[in-house]
């Protein structure tokens, strides 16, 4: 009988399952926000909500416990500034599930797996991921006259060549 085995098993073994785990907390972790099946993403939930309580108590033990399930040091040093110290006043629901439709192949659930207050990225440039325009674009009329001139000259300094 398989009463008291109500885990989350996801048609994986353990070790998978458990790699499985680690791979979707650090990127959680790192990202604050990811895409998953709604499935994987109830799995993990509860298991985030852990190592942010494990991360506001500070202490080293609380870090070693931390770094057992997510392997990767920056993403732990993360966690423990940032992260922590983010939620110091909230007891409890660090993470929110966001539904967001059906995966096109198999039409599986799909959610967004969130971190509750995160700090929304601007679209000013500031963000890290992109990079500042400091140059104006000219309109299209003259982009295209100043590439035909090139053009033009191109074919003539290699035709005198």
């Amino acid at each position: 009988m398989r009463h008291g085995k109500n885990n989350y098993k996801l048609g994986r073994l353990t070790a998978h399952r458990w790699s499985m785990f680690r791979s979707l907390l650090t990127a959680l972790f790192r990202h604050e926000r990811i895409t998953t099946t709604e499935a994987k993403a109830k799995a993990i939930k509860g298991l985030a909500d852990q190592i942010v309580t494990l991360a506001k108590r500070e202490n080293l033990h609380a870090r070693r416990q931390v770094l057992a399930l997510i392997p990767d040091t920056d993403v732990v040093h993360r966690i423990f500034d940032t992260i922590a110290a983010r939620y110091g006043d909230r007891h409890g629901g660090y993470t929110r599930i966001i539904h967001a439709g059906v995966r096109r192949g198999d039409a599986a659930p799909v959610v967004l797996l969130e971190l509750v207050d995160r700090v929304e990225p601007t679209k000013d440039g500031s963000s890290k991921g992109k990079k500042p325009s400091s140059k104006e674009k000219p309109p299209k009329d003259e982009a295209k006259a100043e590439g035909r001139g090139r053009k033009k000259k191109d074919k003539a300094a290699a035709a005198s060549a």
